[in-house]
């Protein structure tokens, strides 16, 4: 299914002036990425005016804290998802990066500075892991990283146990939940910010972005094209795990603790974002703003719900309906669209 199923079809020549205009106004009102922030609009009202302390400055600090490590995570595995692949391993990374962060900083005598970077350089080594036995082996995705999801939170367990590091120094921790002055905005929401519209620009304005939507169709018609399929996916996986290294880096210091069980089951999560913002799991269609407004409902759906004292487990099930939607949904909204339109077809060679 070709990426840009659930919009509008383009005008034909013979359009009449301002259809044109007209029609795109429509495809852009009539697509999943609309659909997703109309209805986190009207969840932020709802749980504004319903929900007490949702609409405070300290709530909004905690909410974009608690986004940004699914915001981070999302961005590459968006990339991966069109190619048609996945990477269920992505929180088993977190954790194994936190864990050798914690471990250098317990052991090693190392500047934090230096650690920093090495615990980003492994992440991306995790990744090429990840990506060697995808590409190089051939082997599906989803099951190269349902094995190393197992093998990397096994590792982070033996790189410290049971036990957890947390003196890290107060200069450090305090930075990473600052905000930015007169504002109950993050610091740390700039740098998200600039990496978004930087794989923004890669995706939709790129060669290389064309690509990933022609891998995600059609692995050999991209080939015959001149695209490096192979490479291209092992990159993909590099930078996704070196994006893990370093929200390892940001998880560690915003809760001061190292610990083998950090980011246990975020994976979950970022895919149900990244799917409900209009990623088909089958590849070849998706756009980042629908990602990130799905990353945005999803964590103010949480947080509301977490203020209204709603239980644990009834957040997992949240989380799970939503996965279910947002696979089953954008492809019944495809396909009634697609009907639509040879209904329209159609009527004109009957009348």
């Amino acid at each position: 299914m070709a990426h840009d199923s659930l919009y509008a079809a383009p005008p034909t020549a013979e359009a009449e002036p301002g259809a044109g205009r007209i029609a795109s106004l429509r495809g852009l009102l009539g697509s999943w990425d609309a659909v997703i922030v109309v209805a986190l609009v009207v969840v932020v009202l709802l749980a504004g005016l319903t929900v007490e302390n949702f609409a405070t400055g300290r709530n909004a600090q905690f909410l974009l804290l608690d986004l940004m490590p699914l915001a981070l995570i999302a961005l590459p595995m968006t990339l991966i998802v069109i190619t048609g692949e996945i990477d269920l391993s992505v929180a088993s990374m977190v954790g194994l990066s936190s864990t050798l962060m914690g471990q250098l900083w317990l052991s090693s005598g190392l500047s934090l500075e230096l650690i920093c970077v090495l615990v980003v350089l492994l992440g991306a080594v995790l990744g090429a892991v990840n990506g060697l036995f995808v590409t190089g082996f051939g082997l599906p995705s989803l099951a190269v990283t349902i094995g190393t999801l197992a093998l990397y939170r096994g590792l982070s367990f033996v790189v410290l146990g049971d036990q957890a590091v947390a003196d890290f120094p107060a200069d450090w921790t305090a930075a990473v939940v600052r905000n930015i002055p007169g504002t109950s905005v993050p610091v740390v929401v700039v740098p998200l910010l600039l990496l978004a519209v930087v794989f923004a620009v890669v995706l939709h304005a790129t060669p290389a972005g064309r690509a990933l939507y022609a891998m995600g169709n059609n692995d050999q018609a991209a080939t015959f094209t001149g695209v490096s399929v192979a490479r291209t996916k092992f990159w993909l996986f590099v930078v996704s795990g070196a994006v893990c290294g370093l929200v390892g880096i940001f998880w560690t210091l915003r809760y001061a603790s190292a610990r083998g069980d950090n980011a246990t089951g975020l994976e979950l999560t970022v895919v149900t974002a990244v799917l409900l913002g209009g990623v088909s799991i089958f590849g070849g269609r998706g756009a980042l703003v629908g990602v990130l407004a799905g990353v945005l409902l999803l964590g103010v759906l949480r947080n509301a719900l977490q203020l209204a004292d709603v239980d644990a487990n009834a957040l997992t099930i949240v989380t799970g309906t939503l996965l279910v939607a947002s696979v089953v949904l954008p492809n019944a909204v495809a396909d009634v669209r697609a009907r639509l339109h040879r209904r329209r077809q159609r009527q004109p060679a009957a009348s």
